[in-house]
């Protein structure tokens, strides 16, 4: 077993500040969020669709019996591990920005804090 945690990888934050595209704060994370997901999806539908091929063109399984595929056990607890070091990855931006705000190390200037409180 690995002593390596991939949920607290997944909270790594990148030197440097945060590049931002939209003036709202909720668009950007929304954004990072739904890209984070796209990434994941398109990577994961080239490795599916080549192993699906793959082990079409071998003759080991047809598509019809992959889609049967029923997880014992082991395999459903892998996949409940996967899926929260996945939604981890996916909702860094929000568990990188509550834990600026509790540790007080936000990279937003007084000034733009102040102008969106004004402006609620």
């Amino acid at each position: 077993m690995s002593s390596i945690d991939p949920i607290a990888l997944a909270g790594s934050r990148a030197r440097g500040k945060r590049p931002y595209f939209f003036k709202d704060p909720d668009v950007e994370r929304v954004l990072s969020i739904a890209m984070a997901i796209a990434m994941e999806n398109a990577v994961t539908h080239q490795r599916l669709d080549a192993l699906e091929r793959l082990i079409e063109q071998k003759g080991l399984l047809s598509r019809e019996e992959l889609d049967q595929f029923r997880p014992d056990r082991e395999a459903e607890a892998q996949r409940t591990l996967w899926m929260k070091e996945y939604i981890a990855r996916v909702l860094r931006i929000v568990q990188q920005e509550t834990e600026a705000l509790e540790s007080g190390a936000m990279d937003v200037p007084m000034e733009e804090v102040m102008d969106e409180l004004r402006d609620q």
